[in-house]
């Protein structure tokens, strides 16, 4: 299941039900701050709360300036220095400084805007939020619209301020997926490292003796032929897709679905031979060289990993390099 952190469709919905709302995001840091730049808090017009800009250290403030800004409707930035003695209170070893903006629901920030925002995450169209503090005037950016520069922000899930401007970014990335097909050894280890790394795993097998409940506790698992289920499941630019079947009946469909898709790692299981022999079946079936060279095979990083463990963490490694920093 998708876990969004929901403080855009929170916010929705008290505006909607009339109590009024106001969202407060981190929009620069300095030192070690609580949250990254980007985290959000919402504050609805009766003062209950969800998610958070720090530690629990200036929420308090921010609660009083969110209730006034939603009475006189304006726009405010906040900047709290957070002592070392906090800082220590949320696990930091030294304090920092963090600045907020706060925007009141439909004064501030549009009704009409936040309803598109939530609609792309629900959709998981990866959306930037833009706001430029200069002018009052707030956007949003698809990633089909982006330039290089905002393109890199998504590949990075960094927000922050566009360079040399007053322009804020927040980029709205969806929840990271894997698919795994093949509930092998390796994947006993991968899906479980998954999940701590921050994404949303999917098993597909369609053999159940593997494919199990009893060896995947709480997992989601699909006893389908992959090519039906990689499409079942979505492949978009926040999916990658690892194989680890050792079998062509199995892998090879999948591969293909995942080759004409935005996913953005392919990483398939087997010696340079084993890759070799899968090329050269995708080249028959009328892939490119550049379309088969998005496939990470032998997949991970070459770290000489021994052991299924090993395997997944050089799996997670080069998932984690190509994720920010591109193939």
């Amino acid at each position: 299941m998708d876990r969004f952190d929901g403080i855009p469709e929170q916010a929705l919905a008290w505006h909607k039900a009339g109590k009024g709302a106001v969202v407060a995001t981190v929009v620069e840091t300095w030192g070690s701050a609580p949250r990254r730049v980007g985290s959000q808090l919402a504050i609805s017009g009766d003062g209950v709360i969800e998610g958070s800009v720090s530690g629990g250290c200036v929420e308090g403030a921010v609660i009083v300036e969110a209730l006034e800004a939603l009475s006189d409707g304006d726009a405010r930035e906040l900047e709290f220095g957070v002592s070392d003695d906090d800082a220590f209170a949320v696990g930091l070893a030294c304090g920092g400084t963090i600045r907020v903006l706060v925007e009141p629901v439909g004064k501030v920030l549009p009704e009409g805007l936040l309803e598109e925002l939530c609609a792309a995450r629900a959709e998981r169209r990866p959306v930037a939020y833009m706001a430029d503090l200069a002018s009052g005037a707030r956007a949003l950016i698809g990633q089909g619209e982006a330039t290089e520069a905002l393109n890199q922000r998504f590949r990075m899930d960094r927000s922050g301020f566009d360079e040399g401007s007053r322009i804020f970014i927040g980029v709205h990335n969806p929840p990271l997926r894997l698919v795994v097909v093949g509930a092998v050894h390796i994947a006993q280890a991968l899906v479980p490292m998954a999940r701590i790394a921050g994404y949303d795993p999917i098993i597909i097998d369609p053999r159940e003796t593997f494919g199990s409940e009893a060896r995947f506790p709480g997992e989601k698992i699909l006893n389908d032929w992959p090519d039906e289920a990689v499409e079942a499941a979505g492949l978009d630019s926040r999916t990658a897709l690892v194989l680890l079947t050792h079998d062509p009946k199995l892998d090879d469909p999948a591969l293909e679905k995942a080759l004409r898709s935005e996913v953005f790692y392919i990483g398939a299981l087997g010696s340079t031979r084993t890759h070799g022999k899968r090329e050269t079946r995708l080249e028959a079936a009328g892939f490119t060289p550049e379309e088969i060279g998005r496939i990470h095979g032998p997949v991970g990083l070459d770290i000489g990993a021994a052991g299924p463990a090993e395997i997944a963490v050089s799996i997670i490694a080069e998932m984690t390099r190509v994720l920010r920093k591109g193939a």
